[in-house]
């Protein structure tokens, strides 16, 4: 009968080490891709109050699932045209919806473009006052466009 020797004792320990390490490092590094962060790019340019609330609302629902999940998300709302009344402080028909949805969502942007600013400002003979939780943007098309070359995905309500 042929005895285990020590020396292969510890040859096979040190093999069974290194296959579960490599093992635990695989699962390790596809835990870190799966908590990926999600990018979300929601475009709103009608100036109806129906789909700015659908917007609002797929926002919201949005952040609640990845919450659910403990994924995080990122999330920047573009309105242009006729949409920019959303981000007006004026006209808006969502902008105590808007504050306090800044205020619970971290990191949620709203995102006005400057060429419709433009255009309303000349039409109304004044800039229009857009609301503290946004900020402009040169085009709001260029920035949802360079938000889907970053990896956001492309939402329209």
């Amino acid at each position: 009968m042929k005895t285990f020797s020590v020396h292969k004792f510890a040859a096979c320990l040190a093999v069974a080490t290194l296959v579960l390490g490599g093992f635990w490092l695989k699962t390790t590094v596809v835990s870190a891709a799966d908590s990926k962060v999600h990018k979300i790019a929601v475009q709103v340019n009608d100036n109806d109050p129906k789909t700015m609330n659908i917007a609002l609302n797929n926002i919201a629902n949005t952040k609640s699932y990845y919450d659910s999940k403990d994924e995080p998300v990122e999330i920047e709302l573009v309105a242009y045209g006729p949409g920019l009344h959303m981000l007006r402080a004026d006209t808006s028909p969502v902008r105590d919806r808007i504050a306090a949805m800044s205020l619970e969502i971290e990191g949620l942007k709203f995102s006005a473009c400057a060429n419709t600013i433009a255009g309303m400002t000349k039409k109304e003979g004044k800039a229009p006052e857009i609301v503290a939780e946004a900020g402009v943007v040169p085009s709001g098309v260029v920035r949802l466009v360079e938000l889907q070359e970053t990896g956001f995905s492309y939402v329209k309500p």
